[in-house]
């Protein structure tokens, strides 16, 4: 197989474990990397493109691709406002949903959370929910949402809320692991497994959500 990609938000922590991942695969060719800044790894595979996600418009012809991967995300903490959080978890990803059903991929695949849900009262889930309804309705062939709860490995930036979540999480998962439950912490590099996984699956075309057990049946593909 000779494919291509496009990955948006490769410097974040799903992001660079899957780039990592896509680069040791022989099914993709080339991988653009859509960014402000390049990736910190480098091989002859990847092809990087300084972009301005607000002129999202401006490069779809990188779009041209088989896959396209949306790693694009941020917190309210770091976005400062409601409005510029909106802009990266869902403008930026409906955008880039809109560009690759407008290039012909056949396969979107993006970071989502657990509890998104359109008609959610809390704004960061109620944000996601409609991230993924909006990217829904551009019909694009096969879509997939990641949907983990808290992520697990070691970013670039603190994240207060993640980490105090994760030393909660750490005094109960003795008791609750064996529930596999939807809720439970979730490493980063299993999602960017499963990530490629979904991309190589022979799924029919719809829309898909994996949460904590489908993230890991998933990945497990590629171990």
């Amino acid at each position: 197989m000779s494919r291509r990609a496009v990955v948006l938000g490769a410097t974040g922590l799903v992001g660079g474990l899957l780039l990592n991942r896509l680069l040791q695969r022989d099914e993709w060719q080339q991988i653009t990397v859509l960014g402000r800044r390049p990736p910190e790894l480098t091989h002859p595979k990847i092809r990087f493109v300084q972009a301005n996600f607000d002129q999202m418009e401006d490069y779809l012809a990188e779009f041209s691709v088989d896959d396209v991967f949306c790693c694009l995300g941020t917190t309210l903490r770091q976005a400062g406002s409601k409005e510029a959080f909106i802009r990266v978890d869902l403008d930026y990803c409906v955008a880039a949903a809109e560009q690759a059903k407008s290039g012909g991929a056949t396969r979107f695949i993006m970071v989502s959370a657990v509890n998104a849900n359109p008609r959610a009262l809390a704004f960061y889930a109620r944000t996601k929910g409609l991230a993924e309804q909006q990217i829904i309705d551009k019909k694009i062939p096969l879509t997939f949402f990641m949907q983990p709860s808290l992520l697990k490995g070691a970013r670039n930036e603190f994240r207060f809320g993640e980490q105090f979540g994760l030393k909660a999480m750490g005094v109960l998962m003795p008791l609750v692991n064996w529930t596999k439950a939807d809720w439970l912490p979730v490493e980063a590099q299993t999602v960017a497994d499963a990530m490629v996984a979904a991309a190589l699956s022979d799924a029919a075309a719809g829309v898909y959500r994996l949460r904590y057990a489908k993230l890991q049946k998933y990945a497990q593909q590629l171990r």
